[in-house]
């Protein structure tokens, strides 16, 4: 709905129509359905047998009718005045539609600048304004703030790429929809942290509702295949533990950390003795690290019948040939056993379970590593068993080149 001040807007137009002694109505239909007209705005002097244009915007009918303040005084100075009117009408007309794109675009812009383009919730600034508004609006109500990200999110986006962590976030974002009510604030602050605003809750309220999204199962779909991933979440509540909705944010944000400190993948109330805006990083990611290792590395499952190859980093791809990791998985069917020289499989597979199960994880192995081009490198292989909460037990493995060793070596202790 909107008014429509035709003097503002065209004013020239009108202005003309009086210099000329003309008197002008402008109506429209009340409703898009209805055939009765409303005027929105009209001359001060009396239309009398006025020629008419209806021309239609939208859904609704429009009507402007034209009259000279001294009446009509022969049919060629109706006919005339037709035609002028008709000019002066059609532009009018196309004033209004401009009027109405440039109004109805203005909306838009003004959506997309709060909205996030990946996810389609509030962006961190419409977030904050809307939070502002809604409390402000409502003193005297309680309201729950929380805050959540992916875990081990760097991972997500190291081992299948930044598209595949977009893929995440959107599912996230999905399932955040769906599952909180209507009239829940949700917002994307950036990166893989959102954040939400429950009005006329108290942390008692929202507990089991919020323990209930964070167990729920989460994941992407990668080249067919669902892949799980899990949140952490903390929340507090206003005003019981803030005065305001900055506080009442930094709170969560104090929750979610000790989330983190204490293993990751669960929901946290905040609680008086936490201490809020104390996030401390080491300043290295995932990626930084293994792109810089002194040696070839890389992921797989830690599994006797599926061995799957989750990562490898630059120096082992560079010491096999593979032009990049998709290449390795295509080769390999992201096998760790299809790296092995096939007449070694069984051996070098039963020796590293020997040494699991016997509880030595620290001798090397010496095998026969399948290049890109089909021919083989032999490497010395040392693993370590991790337990990662999102994929279960995984080998993570340095390689070394064989030859190089004994000819680096011999050197050294040849002198």
């Amino acid at each position: 709905m909107f008014i429509l001040r035709v003097p503002d807007i065209f004013s020239d137009s009108i202005h003309a129509l009086s210099g000329f002694g003309y008197e002008y109505r402008l109506s429209k239909t009340e409703t898009p359905w209805s055939d009765t007209y409303k005027t929105v705005y009209q001359s001060d002097g009396q239309i009398t047998q006025p020629v008419s244009y209806d021309f239609t915007i939208g859904k609704e009918s429009w009507k402007f009718e034209l009259t000279p303040e001294s009446g009509w005084q022969d049919n060629l100075l109706r006919a005339k005045a037709s035609i002028i009117f008709t000019v002066i009408t059609l532009l009018l007309s196309g004033l209004i539609r401009a009027w109405l794109v440039s109004n109805e675009n203005k909306n838009k812009f003004q959506i997309l600048a709060r909205t996030d383009s990946l996810t389609g919730i509030y962006n961190r600034y419409g977030f904050d304004e809307s939070a502002e508004k809604m409390m402000d609006k409502n003193p005297k109500a309680h309201f729950v703030a929380a805050l959540l990200d992916i875990d081990d999110f760097k991972f997500i986006n190291d081992i299948y790429g930044h598209a595949y962590g977009d893929k995440a976030l959107k599912s996230l974002a999905d399932s955040m929809k769906t599952f909180f009510p209507s009239d829940a604030l949700l917002g994307r602050n950036g990166g893989d942290e959102f954040c939400i605003l429950l009005q006329n809750y108290t942390c008692e309220d929202a507990k089991e509702l919020l323990q209930q999204f964070t167990g729920l199962p989460k994941a992407f779909s990668y080249k067919g295949k669902e892949q799980s991933f899990n949140i952490s979440l903390g929340y507090a509540e206003y005003p019981t533990f803030a005065a305001s909705r900055l506080q009442l944010m930094r709170c969560a944000d104090a929750a979610l950390y000790e989330i983190k400190l204490h293993g990751k993948n669960g929901c946290m109330a905040y609680r008086e003795g936490l201490q809020s805006g104390i996030r401390k990083q080491l300043g290295f990611a995932f990626k930084d690290i293994s792109e810089h290792l002194p040696g070839a590395f890389i992921i797989y499952r830690a599994d006797k019948d599926d061995d799957e190859l989750f990562y490898a980093n630059h120096e082992f791809l560079h010491m096999t040939g593979y032009k990049d990791m998709d290449e390795l998985f295509r080769l390999t069917n992201k096998r760790f056993r299809n790296l092995i020289l096939k007449d070694e499989q069984k051996q070098i597979e039963s020796s590293i379970w020997e040494q699991i199960d016997s509880g030595n994880e620290n001798d090397y192995i010496h095998f026969h590593l399948r290049k890109a081009d089909g021919s083989y490198l032999s490497v010395l292989d040392h693993g370590r068993i991790v337990e990662s909460q999102q994929y279960g037990r995984v080998f993570y493995v340095l390689f070394m080149d064989w030859e190089d060793m004994h000819i680096h070596y011999s050197d050294k202790f040849s002198e």
